[in-house]
């Protein structure tokens, strides 16, 4: 059973009951933990990680003797039950490996299920890698949209980027050291000559950030093999210069024809749809100078 919204409930049959603290952990350097979250981490019985060997080190620096168990996307149930017991008898600290819980990383479920069972949950904010990111691209982050890890499929990358692309906001995006390459690739195809920040190991002794576009991007990471974490903070619409190729004009006037728009009418559905000039747009709507077959 729910709770209602903004309902709190700290006791069941007169027993006090543990709270869930949602701590923020370091993204590389130790000595970016937060003083009150290094004395939950020590206080609380139990510690909740992503994994346990990567918390098991930062609970060895910071001198912490705290029982550590693993939760994650592929826990299974009686897991989330051990630790729902945990709450009812003691104070419990969820963390993942670097970071803010439940932000691209497993989590949520915890914290609705904990709130659901009527526990206190509470944000002990640390480090962030988009924010940290954000801060150092030179883009602007009074609005932008975090789309998460991208995509290992490259049909399924591309679709990702191609829905982000009328976004005005910055975008910012996590990519593994494996796949970055492919991923700058498609931003070069789908969002072109846009700005580009690609931060690498924020925090760590070998941090870098390369500014630039993504097919100079490409060329540079291509020269090596790329190695730790990394963030793409990528210019938003309202920044960049969108090129319209002649097919997107050619598939905009397909289906709008296709929907019964002919003439002129249709000339301004598609200036309308793709923001390519209107003379461009005739041309090509008349067929005069274009081959859908590329011939």
């Amino acid at each position: 059973m729910r709770l209602p919204v903004g309902v709190l409930t700290r006791s069941r049959r007169g027993q006090i009951m543990g709270t869930l603290y949602v701590i923020g952990t370091p993204i590389g350097n130790l000595g970016d933990i937060s003083p009150r979250a290094a004395g939950l981490l020590r206080s609380v019985s139990l510690v909740v990680a992503e994994d346990t060997r990567v918390t098991r080190k930062l609970l060895n620096h910071l001198d912490a003797r705290t029982p550590c168990i693993s939760y994650h996307e592929h826990s299974p149930p009686a897991q989330l039950e051990r630790v729902l017991a945990a709450l009812e008898s003691g104070d419990v600290a969820q963390v993942t490996d670097a970071g803010s819980p439940t932000v691209s990383d497993p989590g949520p479920s915890l914290v609705e299920a904990a709130a659901t069972s009527g526990h206190e949950v509470v944000a002990v904010p640390g480090p962030s890698a988009i924010t940290a990111a954000l801060s150092i691209s030179g883009m602007p982050g009074d609005r932008f949209v975090f789309l998460g890890f991208l995509p290992r499929r490259g049909s399924e990358r591309r679709s990702v980027l191609s829905d982000a692309a009328a976004e005005i906001g910055t975008l910012v995006a996590f990519e593994t050291p494996q796949r970055v390459v492919a991923a700058l690739e498609d931003v070069a195809a789908t969002l072109g000559t846009r700005r580009l920040a690609v931060c690498r190991e924020i925090t760590k002794m070998h941090e870098e950030v390369f500014r630039g576009s993504a097919a100079e991007a490409v060329e540079y990471f291509s020269k090596g093999r790329p190695r730790g974490e990394f963030v793409l903070v990528i210019e938003g619409a309202s920044g960049a210069r969108i090129e319209v190729t002649d097919e997107v004009i050619f598939e905009a006037k397909e289906r709008l024809a296709g929907e019964g728009l002919s003439g002129r009418t249709l000339v301004e559905a598609v200036v309308d749809e793709t923001g390519a000039p209107r003379r461009r747009v005739y041309r090509i709507v008349s067929g005069a100078g274009f081959d859908p077959s590329g011939e």
